[in-house]
């Protein structure tokens, strides 16, 4: 039943992502210079963004309501409603105006944004196109809620920095197609990206690299200047309170025991120096990396190195208040360990019976950290290998099959397998495609994407918090790259997140791809440089770049 109402609606409204049911009706809603939004108690934030965004779109002044009955008729009116659940929402649009009650501040917030979508992709510019268009709701009664609380957009600003002001147009992005988690990938081998004042060199040093390989790592193009950039921790504060006003939650990562050169770079004591000589041309002096790949250069397990990280975290908590906070633990190379003395008298020391386990050590001691201060942490699935730190989540990237042990395990656990939804695979297998790698993952692949595992049991199950998309960005060495690569197939993955979708095979791509068809002119309004059903424009082409493109169908687990 609740599909077949989804059905009726979409027809008449092109949402994205999809709503779980909506009754059309056969008036509407007119908009005009007297028109009023009322913001009834626990709603006033979202009826102050709401009241700035329609504002600049459509010139409306909507004044305040002092009570319902002043957004009768014509106006707009926001509420609680404690009977649905916090992100669920109820819009009615009808001969009385426009309601929109929510369980929560944030099911309000939702949709509000839905509204925008009702009244048309021109209410989502940043000033009014037609200052005589009339605006109109179209009458309908729609309910909504998500299918998952995790419904995250993980953005490396590490690999290519991003300036905050991009960073907070890609919260409204998000925001505007109801994902609700940035996982903020702010530390790597190329770059460390956040002020931590009492290790000034991380930024003074470690937020730079002399010059940047354009391609994939086998290209033999560089770019010949420095790169760089980072947040200070008033940028942090802001961009935490501007995603919080969207009832979004920024999930930062700070990426150990690997993937820390640019922070060795910067302190060297933190490196393996009792082997970095043999592994490391040059010496100690390490510089932030300048190319892809997997660095050979991680952390010691020393004390020294878990009170240096124990002072950053210290100061993230006090800029996230998120309930996770990820510490990477991907992709550790341990061949120092290997050959260090100190390690392996670490493993002796801890009865360890190998490197896994000494990295798992070095999870479960900042597991217990973050615990200890009423947090949570969350890695990559190699944080399982040697042993899950007991309270860890897991981000399962390597397929599906870390998710499938940790919640076997009773972990909770976040899917986002490369094989579906690395949003810097490529999106077509033409040659036009800029810079490509890896599978090709079209719109329609990321729209089949299944974030639960089916050998699940239901109580299995329960422990998938939800889904994320991943945007590395590598090849994305700016705006208009990072837009190709994450649209359209944000989108439809933002319809996987929401929406109580069928099995794979059974969903109604077509259907989706009409809705896609208002869709554009939406992201149009945004500035969204996305990818052209058609193909790349010219100018978003990279010819002459390498790529590492694979072949063939992606492994299904």
């Amino acid at each position: 039943m609740a599909a077949d109402m989804a059905a009726d609606m979409t027809s008449e409204t092109e949402l994205i992502p999809a709503s779980r049911g909506a009754v059309a009706g056969s008036g509407e809603v007119r908009l005009t210079a007297h028109s009023q939004l009322y913001a009834g108690p626990g709603t006033e934030g979202v009826g102050r963004w709401l009241r700035a965004v329609l504002g600049q779109a459509t010139g409306l002044p909507l004044r305040e309501g002092r009570e319902r009955d002043d957004a009768c008729d014509d106006g707009i009116g926001l509420q609680l409603d404690r009977a649905l659940g916090p992100e669920e929402y109820r819009l009615v649009s009808d001969s009385d105006g426009v309601l929109i009650e929510g369980g929560g501040p944030a099911g309000v917030f939702w949709g509000a944004q839905t509204l925008r979508q009702l009244l048309g992709p021109d209410a989502l510019r940043k000033a009014p196109v037609d200052p005589d268009r009339t605006w109109t709701v179209p009458h309908v009664t729609l309910h909504d809620a998500p299918r998952f609380r995790w419904r995250g957009l993980m953005l490396d600003v590490s690999r290519h920095f991003m300036p905050k002001d991009g960073v907070l147009r890609y919260l409204d992005l998000m925001a505007a197609h109801k994902l609700n988690v940035l996982h903020f990938h702010l530390t790597d081998d190329q770059g460390w990206r956040i002020e931590i004042k009492r290790h000034p060199r991380l930024t003074e040093v470690g937020a730079w690299r002399a010059r940047t390989k354009f391609g994939h790592r086998a290209s033999p193009l560089w770019e010949e200047k420095p790169h760089g950039g980072f947040y200070t921790q008033d940028d942090i504060r802001e961009i935490v309170a501007y995603a919080a006003e969207r009832h979004i939650t920024v999930v930062p990562e700070i990426d150990v025991p690997g993937h820390s050169q640019a922070a060795i770079a910067a302190y060297p004591e933190l490196g393996n120096t009792d082997v970095i000589d043999s592994s490391i041309e040059g010496g100690t002096a390490l510089s932030v990396w300048d190319n892809w790949g997997i660095s050979p250069n991680v952390l010691a397990p020393t004390d020294n190195t878990l009170r240096f990280y124990e002072g950053v975290f210290e100061e993230l908590l006090d800029l996230f208040p998120s309930e996770f906070i990820h510490v990477g633990g991907d992709e550790c190379l341990k061949d120092q360990w290997k050959q260090s003395p100190t390690a392996q008298a670490r493993i002796e020391e801890l009865g360890l019976a190998d490197e896994d386990e000494l990295q798992a050590w070095f999870i479960g001691h900042f597991d217990k950290w973050l615990t200890a201060r009423g947090r949570r942490l969350i890695g990559w699935d190699e944080i399982l290998e040697g042993g899950l730190a007991e309270g860890a989540a897991v981000s399962s990237w390597r397929g599906y099959g870390g998710g499938v042990a940790a919640a076997r395990a009773g972990h909770d656990v976040v899917m986002c397998p490369e094989q579906y939804v690395y949003l810097d695979h490529r999106q077509d297998a033409g040659p036009d495609e800029p810079v490509p790698i890896g599978y090709v993952r079209t719109l329609e692949d990321v729209y089949r994407f299944e974030p639960v595992p089916a050998e699940l049991t239901p109580d299995e199950a329960a422990h998938i918090l939800g889904t994320q998309a991943n945007v590395w960005t590598e090849v994305m060495e700016d705006q208009g790259r990072v837009d190709y690569q994450t649209f359209p197939r944000l989108a439809a993955f933002a319809e996987v997140a929401w929406s109580p979708l069928p099995a794979p095979g059974e969903r109604d791509f077509a259907d989706f791809e009409r809705r896609m068809a208002v869709h554009y002119a939406r992201l149009d309004a945004l500035g969204v440089g996305y990818r052209p059903p058609a193909g790349p424009h010219p100018w978003q082409r990279r010819p002459g770049v390498q790529g590492r493109p694979i072949e063939g169908t992606p492994p299904n687990r």
